[in-house]
């Protein structure tokens, strides 16, 4: 099974891969996809767009692990975080590939064990579980690869219960 965890954001977005092959969990690929600063909001879209199809198609996943929006105090950020989603989430729908989406809270609590996880303790445990063999400098990977575990602790937890 190939989980494609992304992690939303319009000057960000992380992605990640995993592969899980007899309860093995192995890193397949991981980064940040950044769009120009000085690039409106649609050109940002397009490009996000661009690049997470072009990863989808190259990966083949068998599910498309997608953060949801966490709701801040902020209601632009949130509004701009929503767009991001919505190309994402198009690129998916458009593969054909199984989208699931999880609350910041649901894949911090399955990677780290808490819901309130500070991101270098999701970065740590990605590390450990993971082992991407590059060391990322935003933690929008290792939030997209945790989203992808999350996924896949979630589709196990549901086949052993009978639901898949």
């Amino acid at each position: 099974m190939v989980l494609f965890g992304i992690d939303p954001g319009t000057a960000a977005t992380g992605y990640g891969v995993i592969s899980a092959v007899n309860n093995t969990i192995s890193w397949v690929d991981s980064g940040v996809i950044r769009t120009r600063g000085d690039a409106n909001l649609a050109e940002k879209l397009v490009e996000i767009y661009e690049k997470v199809r072009a990863g989808i198609l190259k990966h083949c996943p068998d599910r498309v692990c997608v953060e949801q929006a966490f709701y801040g105090k902020n209601v632009h950020t949130t509004l701009l975080l929503g767009h991001a989603r919505g190309v994402v989430l198009l690129a998916a729908k458009q593969a054909n590939v199984e989208i699931v989406e999880y609350s910041p809270r649901e894949i911090k609590k399955a990677v780290v064990g808490k819901g309130n996880a500070q991101k270098d303790q999701v970065a740590y445990m990605i590390k450990t579980l993971v082992s991407p063999p590059t060391e990322h400098t935003a933690s929008d990977a290792y939030d997209a690869l945790a989203a992808a575990l999350c996924g896949y602790f979630n589709y196990n937890s549901m086949k052993i219960r009978g639901i898949k």
